[in-house]
């Protein structure tokens, strides 16, 4: 079939060339423009084959944007360089270039078979080529001189047109991706699971670029190998096992050079190991976080030359986001296990401590004792004992408050707990009890370690009591609704090689109380700020003096536990009380 050129007078093709400038204009949507350029061009070429191919300056190479006639995956392979072929031609001249038989051009890229003649005019925009309209037909001589000057005053006349509408696009689409990537970056920050946030990355990755394969690799903790830590082949999750060494393939590369590896035909590319038959085009990022690569995101599609360089810079720039937020998941999710053991260990250590606890009160015939205990945190450093002496109805109370708190704490009121065990044996008066864990522990001294503690021995046939103390608040005894401190003090246990305590023996009656507490407490503070101290302690003992020792133990609990609603513990508490029973003896 013939080329025919429609015949335009010459007031016509002012007309002509005034309307397409005014098509040119009305629109900034590239793929629009090169539509009505395509159908104005047909109204006076008659072509078989057009394409506008688009300059890339950078490469200086010449590749289809628009095209009619070529099989689509014809046009997406051909990419030609500046000079060669007649399109390269017409660019390296910045003029028209006709051939009415491509059989005697030397220079003709036979890109679609049966092609006999070939007109390419280049588009100059700003004096400046951005690219080349390219009409082609089966017969030969098919253009005239008459379709090259055509031709020549319709492209000058859509060139600006055309390099706007792709500016336009440039920008539209850069804007586009900035407010995407602000979105994917403050999302990916939310995401503290590491095999979540890779799975979510894959996602938000695939609004940003159609990719058909994706991987996430990240560095083993020698560094030198990179394993896949999340992949997706054609939308399907997969589970790669094999390793790249740093290095190789071009994962490997792009891990080691901390540089982002744009490769357009993987099989040109001798770094390319074959691991998917159906990669053509494959594009590897960078992870780095802090000057140190982590990892690498690499993405592939079956088509050669998909990724460009666009790609290239926002996968970089969405790469820095993601190594942030996979070293926050990373350190999150190292931290949870940290804690998770440290509360299985913690649970351990309380549980270990509160067997360490006596696990029953003593059985006596002429007292009640009961105790309470609950450290400030999982485990505390507060201790309360129950010794058995060989006398009928004789027993050792300690109670004990190490310094500091937590396990620190809970560790050193283990081994006081241990030595004042060992000391049981020997039957030491109260004051020799706390000289004798004192010389034990000056000969294990750790910094900033002491035990503050009270000592007491209950001989519950003749109802004498024995109380020293080395640093506790002093102990309560309540007869007849009034109370009394005993007067026993003494320094803390383990602060000085030596040290002596004073004791005091009382007679006890029928009804009287005992109290031995830590500071916990008489300083357990309320939201108002305001100490719980002796007073209100000892109104709770007067209110509940008739009550077993268990009742009032109980009762000083709640007492302080409503005081201090709503605000932390910040101290061990722990309580002892020794009830002599019978009546009050009466005055």
């Amino acid at each position: 079939m013939a080329t025919t050129t429609t015949q335009l007078a010459p007031g016509n093709i002012d007309s002509y060339l005034l309307e397409v400038a005014d098509a040119v204009n009305t629109t900034l949507d590239l793929n629009t423009l090169l539509q009505r350029v395509a159908e104005m061009a047909k109204r006076f070429i008659d072509y078989e084959i057009f394409a506008i191919l688009l300059l890339n300056e950078k490469t200086q190479e010449l590749r289809v944007r628009f095209q009619v006639g070529h099989p689509p995956e014809v046009a997406e392979r051909i990419c030609i360089k500046v000079g060669q072929g007649v399109t390269g031609q017409a660019v390296q001249r910045r003029e028209a270039v006709l051939v009415n038989d491509v059989r005697a051009e030397q220079n003709f890229i036979n890109s679609a078979p049966g092609v006999r003649s070939e007109l390419a005019v280049p588009l100059i925009a700003k004096n400046k080529v951005i690219g080349v309209l390219d009409v082609e037909a089966a017969q030969p001589g098919a253009f005239t001189e008459e379709h090259k000057r055509l031709l020549t005053l319709f492209a000058s006349r859509i060139a600006a047109g055309i390099e706007n509408a792709r500016l336009y696009t440039r920008v539209s689409r850069q804007a586009r991706q900035l407010t995407l990537l602000t979105e994917i970056s403050r999302e990916l920050s939310s995401i503290l699971n590491v095999d979540q946030l890779l799975k979510r990355v894959a996602d938000l990755v695939a609004r940003v670029i159609d990719y058909e394969m994706f991987s996430i690799l990240l560095l083993d903790p020698t560094g030198t190998l990179l394993q896949h830590r999340f992949s997706l082949r054609f939308k399907e999750s997969v589970h790669l096992k094999h390793e790249i060494p740093m290095g190789q393939g071009l994962v490997g590369y792009a891990a080691q050079s901390g540089q982002p590896v744009l490769v357009p035909d993987v099989s040109k590319d001798p770094r390319y190991i074959m691991a998917n038959p159906e990669t053509r085009s494959e594009l590897c990022v960078p992870l780095i976080y802090k000057g140190k690569v982590i990892g690498v995101i690499d993405v592939e599609h079956t088509r050669r030359n998909y990724f460009n360089d666009d790609h290239v810079r926002i996968m970089t720039t969405l790469a820095a986001q993601v190594a942030i937020a996979i070293e926050n998941a990373t350190l999150y999710e190292r931290i949870a296990r940290q804690e998770k053991k440290l509360e299985h260990d913690l649970a351990l250590a309380r549980e270990l401590q509160f067997r360490l606890l006596p696990p029953r009160r003593p059985a006596l015939k002429h007292a009640d004792v009961a105790a309470r205990f609950a450290p400030a945190r999982q485990i505390g450093g507060d201790l309360y004992d129950f010794l058995k002496y060989s006398g009928r109805g004789v027993i050792g109370i300690a109670v004990g408050d190490v310094s500091g708190k937590g396990a620190s704490a809970a560790i050193y009121a283990g081994l006081v707990s241990g030595i004042l065990r060992s000391h049981a044996i020997e039957e030491p008066s109260a004051a020799n009890m706390l000289e004798a864990i004192n010389l034990s522990l000056a000969e294990r001294p750790i910094d900033a370690q002491y035990v503050s503690m009270i000592y007491s021995v209950w001989n519950d046939a003749d109802g004498i009591l024995q109380v020293a103390n080395s640093g506790l608040p002093k102990p309560l005894h309540f007869r007849n609704g009034k109370c009394e401190e005993i007067q026993v003090t003494g320094l803390p246990v383990g602060l000085f090689a030596s040290a002596e305590y004073d004791e005091r023996r009382l007679r006890a009656k029928p009804g009287d109380v005992f109290l031995f507490f830590s500071d916990g407490i008489t300083d357990a503070t309320s939201s108002a700020g305001n100490m719980f101290g002796r007073g209100r302690l000892e109104k709770v003992v007067r209110e509940n003096a008739a009550k077993t020792a268990d009742e009032i133990a109980q009762a000083i609990f709640d007492a302080v536990s409503r005081h201090a609603k709503g605000v932390a513990t910040f101290d061990d508490q722990t309580i002892v009380v020794l009830k002599v029973k019978g009546p009050p003896a009466r005055q």
